[in-house]
């Protein structure tokens, strides 16, 4: 399909005109030049996609080809009322103007809406090099090359479970090149990343940061990924929202029953009485013990207890004939 409009609008495909409205005034108002005078180039190129996105799923019968045949359909394809020679869109900062009325900037204005980098002795003024009078977008074919963005950077987090049981703030400090203003240097560049572990997350949990990797020459910067890692612990093992432990008890506590004490991941103590005989392959299941459910506040998974049942090395002749009376052997 070539260019993916609703991707661009961060929209569903099914999205109606309150959500493209939305999305529109939202991004706009993120990437519009005046407010990324440090990086001017990229909000340029940013703020001319999304007016055409915008431009053309606001209009049903340009999304209805465009659904159909994609970017290349609206130029083979125009809709009626368009020059057969090919879609061109309109002009960004026309889309900005008639959307919001005037500039929310509070700029001076050569016409309404229009900003004072419109103007010029000559009354086409220049944007960035680009001749206003001339369509930004002109037709596809001459649209300027687009800078690309490349994979994210991954990273991992290591957390230990009483982390990932409770939820912790994480502070990181990154380190990444970003080119300057004119995109010609790479410069280095220190940040403190803040990320809250919510409770219950697991392993290969991703936590992304837009545009914090590093850049290079005529690309976008990478976005940076956190992986969640789990560190092993000394006593639970986890099994999905479930938390596994192993508990030693000897043959009279197997056979008579015993209480256990167990320390939780938040430093409650739980005592556990043991009434059924332990078996091979026992397990107790202290339900809603286990971690955080994460997508269901409130609840969480169980807490399964295995035991090994510790046998005696040796009995003497009294404890021996004393089982087999009790167990009547």
């Amino acid at each position: 399909m070539g260019v993916d409009y609703y991707n661009i609008l961060e929209v569903e495909k099914n999205a109606k005109e309150e959500d493209l409205k939305k999305a529109y005034r939202k991004l706009v108002m993120k990437w519009h030049p005046d407010k990324n005078p440090t990086n001017k180039k990229e909000a340029e190129a940013n703020f001319k996609q999304i007016s055409e996105a915008y431009e053309v799923l606001s209009d049903p019968q340009k999304r209805a080809i465009y659904d159909q045949y994609g970017e290349e359909g609206l130029k083979d394809r125009p809709p009626p009322g368009y020059e057969p020679s090919g879609f061109n869109p309109r002009n960004a900062e026309d889309i900005f103007a008639e959307f919001f009325g005037s500039s929310p900037f509070g700029f001076s204005s050569s016409g309404p809406g229009r900003s004072m980098r419109f103007q010029s002795d000559g009354g086409a003024g220049t944007f960035a090099g680009f001749n206003a009078s001339d369509n930004l977008f002109r037709t596809y074919s001459e649209r300027p090359h687009m800078q690309k963005k490349p994979p994210p950077a991954e990273s991992k987090l290591p957390c230990t479970l009483e982390e990932l049981y409770s939820g912790s703030t994480r502070k990181m400090k990154i380190s990444r090149t970003v080119m300057d203003a004119k995109n010609r240097r790479a410069v280095p560049e220190t940040e403190i990343l803040t990320i809250e572990v919510k409770p219950g997350w697991k392993k290969g949990t991703k936590i992304t940061f837009p545009d914090k990797g590093n850049q290079q020459p005529n690309q976008l910067a990478a976005d940076l990924v956190f992986v969640i890692d789990e560190k092993p612990h000394d006593f639970f093992k986890r099994d999905g929202n479930d938390l596994i432990v192993s508990q030693r008890v000897s043959l009279a506590e197997a056979i008579g029953g015993t209480t256990i004490n167990i320390t939780t991941l938040d430093k409650r103590t739980l005592s556990i009485p043991v009434t059924d005989i332990v078996s091979p392959g026992y397990e107790l299941v202290i339900a809603k013990e286990g971690m955080p459910i994460t997508k269901e506040r409130g609840y969480r998974g169980d807490l399964r207890i295995k035991f090994e049942v510790k046998f005696p090395t040796r009995l003497t002749p009294e404890q021996r004939a004393g089982l087999k009376r009790a167990l009547g052997a």
